[in-house]
């Protein structure tokens, strides 16, 4: 608790830019070029992988939709010819 309440109090550096340790340079403490590159590339495959697997989850749940039609309207054609068949009503 101390630390944060200690934390609060401190001011701010006035050069708000800062500046680099001796020793380092810019491209160190950068993923420059590369980096940018490459994390983009990541977020497009990423995007396509997700638009691909809501497509596919998409058409599986269609295909039981489908499924679940093409069963009832065996079931009822079955239970019509059943009716029909025993002179129940119609």
């Amino acid at each position: 608790m101390h630390h944060l309440i200690l934390a609060l109090t401190v001011t701010p550096s006035p050069d708000p830019t800062g500046t680099l340790r001796p020793g380092l340079s810019e491209d160190q403490v950068t993923p420059g070029t590369w980096g940018f590159v490459l994390t983009a590339f990541i977020v497009i495959l990423t995007t396509f992988l997700i638009v691909d697997m809501v497509r596919r989850i998409r058409r599986v749940r269609y295909r039981a939709q489908v499924e679940e039609a093409r069963l009832a309207a065996e079931a009822g054609d079955e239970a019509g010819e059943d009716n029909s068949a025993e002179g129940g009503p119609r």
